[in-house]
């Protein structure tokens, strides 16, 4: 058995996308998944299933939603080690001491093409800052991510990528709770 984290994008946001976790575990049962839990309503997931690949994970998790709801949900699935290589190389934390409540985690789901990469630079939303590392960026906003420039969505615009943000607290929490097990 591996444990794995899952998190749904754009669900319970503003009335849209309605999902309870109570039923959204109930059907992840369906899929064999063990011992499920869920953190808060917008869609983070843990869970045990057998080793295979994480990806056949998150389709399998986007069908059932679409065949329960009747919409798509963009999905990602990591394992602990993923979040484990997030909560220790966070560079605002390591090089800036930044306040740790500014800090988000955008998980996208590929890496972006290096043309994307290379438009992305060109924007400065200063004093917004990000750190893009492979399928991560890291995100500072100092006034907070409701007045942030630099949202998922924008992200996802300039890098033509799926992506879905959590913030620190909530990234050290999943990891934690998939520890737990």
């Amino acid at each position: 058995m591996q444990t794995y984290i899952a998190m749904l994008r754009g669900i319970n946001v503003s009335g849209q996308k309605k999902i309870k976790m109570v039923d959204l575990r109930a059907y992840l049962e369906e899929l064999n998944f063990l011992n499920i839990q869920t953190y808060i309503q917008s869609g983070n997931i843990i869970f045990d299933h057998a080793q295979v690949d994480p990806g056949i994970l998150e389709d399998n998790i986007k069908e059932k939603v679409l065949e329960k709801y009747g919409f798509e949900v963009p999905t990602t699935v990591k394992l602990p080690s993923e979040f484990n290589y997030v909560l220790n190389n966070n560079p605002f934390l390591k090089e800036h001491d930044m306040d740790p409540k500014r800090i988000f985690v955008t998980f996208l789901y590929e890496i972006p093409a290096a043309e994307y990469i290379e438009k992305l630079k060109e924007v400065d939303y200063t004093p917004e800052e990000y750190i893009l590392d492979g399928k991560n960026i890291f995100f500072f906003s100092p006034h907070g991510y409701g007045k942030a420039k630099m949202s998922n969505n924008f992200f996802e615009n300039k890098l033509k990528v799926f992506a879905t943000t959590r913030n620190w607290r909530t990234v050290n929490k999943l990891y934690e709770m998939a520890n737990e097990k």
